[in-house]
């Protein structure tokens, strides 16, 4: 059964102003997610934060660009991007 990626409207905004090679990235990093579920252990840096939250590496360099997930419901098998932009911003 395949999982929902929705996109948080303030994480849209942040997708916008990503370099286009960094976008695709998260393309991809989406699509595998509906697929195989919210635990990515295959991208750069990935780990589980707290409160079944995600994050990993989209781009890795200066700056370094990262992607914040976050399970909300695991019975219907909903993930919400809430952030995709450079790591100092990030929030984790």
């Amino acid at each position: 059964m395949k999982w929902t990626v929705t996109i948080r409207t303030r994480a849209l905004k942040q997708v916008r102003d990503l370099p286009e090679p960094v976008r695709q990235a998260l393309v991809a990093l989406v699509r595998e997610i509906e697929e195989a579920g919210p635990v990515r252990g295959n991208w750069p840096n990935y780990s589980a934060l707290p409160h079944a939250r995600h994050h990993c590496h989209l781009k890795k360099g200066k700056p370094t660009y990262v992607a914040v997930w976050a399970v909300r419901d695991r019975e219907i098998r909903l993930v919400e991007v809430t952030y995709a932009g450079t790591h100092g911003k990030a929030p984790y």
